[in-house]
């Protein structure tokens, strides 16, 4: 147990350290190339980092994932998928609640409460079978309703594409989801090792279809991201861009 409490403890110092740096390039305006992205100033860091998290994940997340997909039944593997996505359901209830969307929270409820009781722990979504689908947010979204900006785009060693706001809002993130909760620590970081797994295998057709093109991987990635995270603000209904104010005011609930 000491083992595994000094390296979750290496982790988010790891992390901490990581946030300061960002917020240290934020301030530092000066250091942003000559003619760089607006969106993406820091892209040669970024570049970088994005390097070492393709190199990672080729040499040792990738081979497990394809091993997992290869001897877990497709039936179980939507369990596991499905068991996550519920506890995950419970995290954005709280965020929900925090933007003042009251329908969004009923239904978010609903969702928690049909597929833990009728879906056996959430195993199977019953709530998207009627019609209820899931309204998820996350810490950085609340951070953006509430009025925080932006920020550059950031690639994050591990976790991948985000940006400054969503960043700082990664630890809330992190310890807001149920799994962090669970003891033994054991236990606990088996069951993120499984959901890191499960959600690797889940995009590993996607992976192969963009290794096969001739894009710039990091440029896809980069625009796939800052496209969903402007649809996740607005409730997948953003203004055209040359309309699009600033920093968004409160976006309207999706009905």
């Amino acid at each position: 147990m000491d083992l595994n409490v000094t390296g979750i403890r290496r982790f988010f110092q790891r992390m901490g350290l990581c946030l300061l740096v960002c917020a240290g390039l934020l301030l530092a305006g000066c250091a942003t190339a000559p003619g760089a992205n607006p969106r993406d100033p820091w892209e040669p860091m970024n570049r970088g980092v994005f390097e070492f998290n393709e190199t990672f994940d080729e040499v040792a997340f990738k081979p497990v994932a394809v091993a997992y997909k290869a001897v877990t039944p497709r039936l179980v593997r939507a369990g596991v998928t499905n068991f996550f996505n519920n506890l995950g359901d419970g995290w954005s209830l709280f965020n929900n609640i925090l933007q003042g969307k009251l329908r969004a929270s009923v239904e978010t409820y609903f969702r928690i409460t049909v597929n833990t009781i009728l879906g056996i722990g959430g195993v199977f979504d019953i709530a998207s079978e009627i019609g209820v689908e899931p309204r998820t947010e996350d810490f950085g979204q609340t951070l953006g309703l509430w009025g925080l900006p932006t920020g550059p785009y950031l690639v994050l060693p591990f976790f991948g594409p985000s940006n400054v706001r969503d960043a700082l809002a990664t630890p809330a993130d992190t310890f807001g989801y149920p799994v962090t909760l669970v003891k033994p620590v054991a236990l606990r970081n088996s069951l993120a090792a499984l959901n890191a797994v499960d959600k690797r295998a889940n995009y590993l057709r996607a992976g192969e279809m963009l290794d096969e093109s001739a894009l710039d991987k990091y440029v896809f990635s980069r625009d796939v991201f800052l496209q969903k995270r402007r649809n996740d603000i607005y409730d997948g209904s953003p203004p055209p861009e040359d309309e699009e104010p600033q920093e968004p005011d409160k976006p309207a609930e999706k009905p």
